[in-house]
């Protein structure tokens, strides 16, 4: 390895805080949230589930995503002072991405579930779920100030570049989008990985389960009058 060029770092997971600052290690992992969100959430979301509201959630944070990239490359705004201890200020730091990329996830997240679209969440569980969705977007856009990644001003207008284009393309996909849907599933995509819409049921959890009771039941049925004709 030649030593000509300076050295990067991959920063998709590297957060800096300071030594024995429990705090500041507990908001490193909270500024993590996003990334467990992308990867853990949605990867996992289209290998096992394969739904079009959830593909199209995630096509609205990566297009949220991309428009940040292009305004910080516009403004070109530098980092806080505190970011050349991180070295990690290679980057423009106006707006906040982290910030942003929380707070279209808690709008959209939040208006599905007001919405009971897909039926995921009770009435009683409801309320809760709405103030973990904010909570943890609260808490990462604090984190990129306490650990020194942004400004307040940053952070701001991160959420709310976030809180704008989320409600803008949950209206646009389930009032423009929503009726290209089935279209989707029965097109040569759609039928190649299973790809379906469950956001017109009003309980999936119930209607998945009931299925998946019957199917069993009728196949037991099945293996039962196969057995006495033999």
């Amino acid at each position: 390895m030649t030593t000509n060029h300076p050295l990067r770092a991959v920063t998709l997971t590297h957060v800096r805080y300071q030594r024995g600052d429990r705090l500041g290690h507990f908001l490193a992992w909270v500024s993590l949230v996003p990334v467990f969100i992308s990867l853990g959430g949605f990867v996992s979301h289209f290998i096992f589930r394969r739904e079009l509201q959830g593909m199209f959630f995630a096509l609205g944070l990566l297009i949220s995503q991309f428009i940040n990239e292009l305004i910080k490359t516009s403004v070109q705004q530098a980092r806080p002072e505190t970011c050349a201890l991180l070295e990690m200020c290679d980057s423009h730091g106006w707006p906040s991405s982290h910030s942003q990329y929380m707070f279209f996830f808690s709008v959209y997240t939040s208006l599905l579930t007001c919405k009971g679209i897909g039926g995921i969440w009770k009435a009683r569980t409801k309320w809760p779920a709405l103030l973990f969705y904010w909570s943890l977007a609260v808490l990462t856009m604090y984190s990129r100030v306490y650990l020194g990644y942004h400004t307040v001003a940053q952070v701001f207008a991160g959420a709310s570049l976030g809180i704008f284009l989320g409600g803008v393309w949950f209206w646009l996909v389930n009032s423009k989008l929503f009726y290209y849907f089935p279209l989707i599933e029965e097109s040569a995509f759609g039928r190649f990985f299973y790809v379906k819409d469950t956001s017109h049921i009003p309980d999936v959890f119930k209607f998945e389960y009931d299925n998946a009771r019957a199917a069993r039941k009728g196949m037991a049925a099945r293996k039962a009058m196969a057995s006495k004709s033999s």
